[in-house]
């Protein structure tokens, strides 16, 4: 079998055709991404607006080129499958109205994927496969969750942000600090050079048996640290330029604030496996691409699968592996029954 799946729920125009190779396993003929990074990067964020325009603007030419890229025409595609949620509602309206024409135009059955569950089967298009039942970490811009998945697919959150996510605290702690965006390569970049014992940042309690997650208090943390080094009060963290951080105060900001989110994290991910003892662990998502997010989770966990960096970032390969295990279980849907949803939970 053979998917042509497509993602848009932030601000990657993706699509990508994967091929089944296993039972839950398969491999990807083509994955082509085309990024709005340099579009919002002079916004210092995402512009919801902005984003759905580009996706009108690309995706017609980015799927063609998947599907060159693939060396495939419509006749070598068995179903077509989209990111139906969570996201920005535009960007999803953009990927789920496409499908729905091209299935009906093409009359190839059709999917819909939560991209969140997706982060995780991400890891089914590499060598080192996991076995179910799996834990599964995933961090991004827009999510920070652990979740348990099983062979039937289905996915119980075992903890889970209640307020920012781990993505969106890095973006925004990034703007405070006069760094570009996306702020989690920046954060991680100028925490290289820094002290991250030099500040001591709070990880929030949530309870000695919750495994939820937490990072609101931490950025305001950090606001609170800039306010009391310059003098100044920036506001909101929306990034003022009526001041000027040295470069070795970025460099121990940046690295402390590193080392509280990744403390966060791995602390709760140990804890999940000690109570749940899954079969395999895995690690996706952006910040999942994070470098000493990943050393120390490594030493924590040795049997930990990390998704390889090109597959954290939102794209449609990952897409297109949860829709093979879908298909497999007849979970197509009609063109008249797929809806985007900006708030999805479901699979």
């Amino acid at each position: 079998m053979r998917i042509l799946a497509i993602e848009t729920s932030c601000d990657e125009t993706a699509a990508a055709v994967v091929e089944k190779t296993g039972k839950y396993t398969g491999k990807i003929l083509s994955n082509v991404i085309n990024s709005q990074v340099e579009i919002h990067a002079q916004y210092g964020g995402v512009v919801p607006e902005v984003a759905a325009r580009s996706h009108i603007e690309v995706i017609l030419p980015v799927i063609e080129q998947s599907l060159h890229d693939a060396k495939c025409g419509w006749d070598d595609i068995d179903a077509i499958a989209v990111t139906k949620g969570p996201g920005l509602l535009g960007s999803l309206l953009i990927g789920v109205l496409t499908a729905k024409t091209l299935a009906i135009a093409k009359n190839k059955p059709l999917i819909g994927v939560n991209h969140i569950y997706a982060h995780g089967f991400a890891a089914f298009l590499t060598e080192n496969v996991p076995e179910f039942p799996f834990l599964a970490l995933t961090v991004s811009g827009g999510h920070t969750a652990l979740s348990l998945y099983q062979a039937d697919l289905s996915r119980e959150v075992i903890g889970e942000t209640l307020d920012d996510a781990a993505g969106e605290a890095f973006d925004k702690v990034a703007k405070l600090l006069g760094l570009p965006y996306p702020g989690g390569p920046a954060i991680s970049d100028a925490a290289k050079l820094g002290d991250a014992t030099k500040y001591r940042f709070p990880i929030a309690n949530m309870g000695r048996e919750s495994l939820d997650f937490s990072f609101s208090g931490l950025k305001t943390a950090v606001l609170r640290q800039v306010q009391e080094i310059t003098g100044q009060n920036p506001g909101a963290i929306d990034a003022q330029k009526s001041y000027t951080l040295d470069q070795q105060v970025v460099a121990d900001i940046a690295a402390s604030f590193q080392k509280a989110v990744v403390d966060a994290l791995v602390k709760n991910t140990v804890a999940a496996n000690a109570r749940f003892s899954p079969k395999s662990i895995v690690v996706g998502g952006g910040v999942a691409c994070n470098s000493e997010l990943r050393l120390r989770l490594h030493e924590k966990l040795p049997k930990a699968i990390f998704v390889p960096p090109q597959l954290c970032s939102d794209n449609a390969a990952m897409i297109g592996s949860l829709a093979l295990q879908m298909a497999q279980n007849g979970m197509f849907v009609t063109p008249e029954d797929l809806r985007a949803d900006s708030s999805l939970e479901s699979i």
